[in-house]
């Protein structure tokens, strides 16, 4: 019995031709070698899966072949591409640097490249994961990664680029590979069904490709696992079943219903989804894809970007004509926040069931506007304005007739008049109600009304004269009760101020910085009703004001040496300098 190869090893690519997806990097790879302009350094970044190892393996093998073909693909026939087939090429070295990234491997690797090749023309090193070496193994690197012997070639891979070192990146020809399309992985596994005899649906490899999220290696892993599973018949149905995905008719039941307003269908087969094992969270990502995909159909020259089953392109073209694009935008706003909530939720069915109600009274929520032949959801008024109201009239009470019968109520004496007989008319006190306007206005400000209020108060309750030595008293009283509030440090900033009576209803209080009043600031709601319940006046204000004061530095005394010493005595004493110079002295 033979044993059993995986799938992503037994087809693994010998020549560049058969690198799937990666054209752009092996046309390139090719053309060096015919024009023989090798660098000595490549560095492979990209996805994983994706063909960077197999590249640099394909390249080491056709540098050494000795029958290189034309278009510069390797023989497979010499001796050096056999060699390298069955693993016994002494040509080409394989590094793991995330097991080997201590500078001790690295001087090892370095050592190995002094030798030169026995047979061939190049020695290869593939260091694989090479963002894993430590700094220390980088800087050990650098000198022989910028002058290696002329046949020593160096191919550094990695998914990483960013953490590799900026003087490691400028020493290589870096190529960058792309993840490998939908429509690639599916005609790749398309050749190896046929070369192994499954029976496959281009539906059901078409899921696998869209599952690998265009890492060949991982479809090439699923591909095995379904064949295993379904013994060889690989279709859509055991596909999604294995893979744990959502049919796409589940969607397409689902918008019909919220078309619809079917709210009960709707909970019912979100329902049936739950109980097939499905997180919430994967039936909100997947319907926000599907509604995406509908958005791209409904333009026939985006479907190219539809990554669908073909199967399905034709349903999904079909659908979109039937709903609105601003439904479908104001869905996926909807589903993008529940998106974004989903994790934060306490009871995530309940989240998940809040969001399908919303989906499916969109319709009445949205309103929409046709102008012009397009259609928009209707703005909404954002300036709001005060609601504006009038003045009060002056009423007026009218005479009241007053019949010469019983006495009545004065409400029912207008009434019970007698029209034959004159009724006597009796003055009635007219009333005047003052005008009533809203605050801001002339007459009946809140302004006014609590000066009224203040004049009273002041009338029946006299206010105490205010001057210096009461404002004083007044303020460390205040400070007492600070102090009792464990306020230190408003207390320290109240003793450095100065207060000073401006008038009968306002003092200063005379600060010596920004930081001082911001401390008598934070107190003021206190402190303004401590003065006016103290001094006995509601209307009483006070202000405060920074005064900075200007410290002149005095000038400090200097010592003088003796050199501005005799300068100072010559200016003063000329005689002094007459004798210096017929003494000739010097000075120390």
């Amino acid at each position: 019995m033979d044993k059993f190869i995986v799938s992503a090893r037994k087809y693994r690519p010998q020549n560049f031709s058969t690198v799937v997806g990666q054209s752009h990097i092996t046309t390139t790879l090719k053309n060096a070698i015919n024009n023989n302009q090798l660098a000595h350094a490549f560095l492979f970044c990209g996805p994983r899966g994706v063909g960077k190892t197999t590249c640099a393996r394909i390249l080491a093998k056709t540098i050494n072949c000795e029958n290189r073909t034309p278009d510069g693909e390797a023989c497979n026939t010499c001796n050096s591409c056999i060699s390298f087939d069955n693993g016994s090429s002494m040509n080409i070295h394989e590094l793991d640097a995330a097991s080997n990234n201590s500078v001790d491997d690295i001087r090892s690797l370095v050592e190995q490249v002094r030798f030169a090749p026995q047979a061939g023309d190049y020695k290869v090193y593939i260091v694989d994961e090479v963002h894993m070496l430590s700094a220390s193994a980088f800087n050990a690197f650098l000198k022989t990664l910028e002058e290696p012997p002329p046949y020593a070639i160096f191919i550094l891979a990695t998914t990483e680029k960013h953490k590799i070192l900026p003087t490691i990146l400028s020493r290589c020809q870096i190529f960058d590979f792309k993840r490998i399309t939908i429509n690639d992985t599916v005609e790749h596994l398309q050749e190896i069904c046929e070369k192994e005899g499954i029976e496959a649906e281009k539906a059901g490899l078409h899921v696998i490709a869209q599952k690998s999220e265009g890492c060949m290696r991982d479809a090439l892993s699923i591909l095995d696992k379904i064949v295993s599973f379904t013994s060889g018949h690989l279709n859509y149905a055991n596909t999604l079943e294995h893979l744990n995905i959502l049919d796409e008719d589940y969607y397409f039941k689902l918008l019909d219903c919220m078309s619809n307003q079917q709210l009960s269908e709707a909970l019912l087969l979100f329902d049936t989804i739950n109980q097939k094992g499905f997180e919430g969270d994967t039936l909100l990502e997947g319907f926000a894809e599907f509604l995406r995909n509908l958005l791209v159909s409904k333009d026939p020259r985006a479907a190219v970007l539809l990554e669908v089953a073909e199967d399905f392109k034709e349903k999904y073209m079909q659908v979109s004509q039937q709903i609105a694009a601003a439904w479908i935008i104001a869905a996926l706003n909807i589903l993008n926040d529940s998106n974004i909530g989903y994790k934060q939720a306490r009871n995530r069915r309940l989240f998940v069931e809040m969001t399908i109600i919303k989906l499916s009274y969109l319709q009445q929520a949205v309103e929409l506007s046709a102008t012009g032949g397009s259609v928009g959801k209707k703005k909404l008024t954002t300036d709001v304005k005060a609601v504006s109201f009038r003045a009060l009239p002056i009423l007026k009470i009218k005479e009241a007739p007053a019949a010469k019968q019983m006495p009545v109520a004065p409400a029912a004496a207008s009434m019970l008049i007698e029209p034959d007989k004159p009724v006597e008319k009796k003055p009635v006190a007219v009333v005047h109600p003052e005008p009533v306007t809203l605050p801001g206005g002339s007459i009946g400000s809140l302004q006014k009304l609590r000066a009224q209020l203040a004049q009273k108060n002041m009338a029946e309750n006299p206010p105490k004269a205010i001057n210096l030595e009461e404002l004083q008293k007044a303020w460390d009283a205040f400070m007492i009760q600070l102090t009792a509030a464990k306020k230190h440090s408003a207390v320290t900033n109240f003793k450095m101020a100065t207060l000073e009576v401006k008038d009968d209803d306002q003092f200063q209080i005379i600060t010596q910085s920004t930081i001082h009043q911001k401390f008598i600031e934070a107190e003021r709601s206190g402190l303004i009703e401590h003065m006016q319940k103290h001094f006995n006046n509601r209307l009483l204000k006070y202000q405060v004001i920074i005064v900075a004061q200007n410290h002149e530095a005095e000038p400090e005394e200097k010592q003088l040496n003796r050199k501005q010493q005799y300068q100072l005595l010559a200016e003063k004493y000329p005689a002094i300098k007459d004798l210096k110079e017929r003494l000739k002295l010097e000075l120390d």
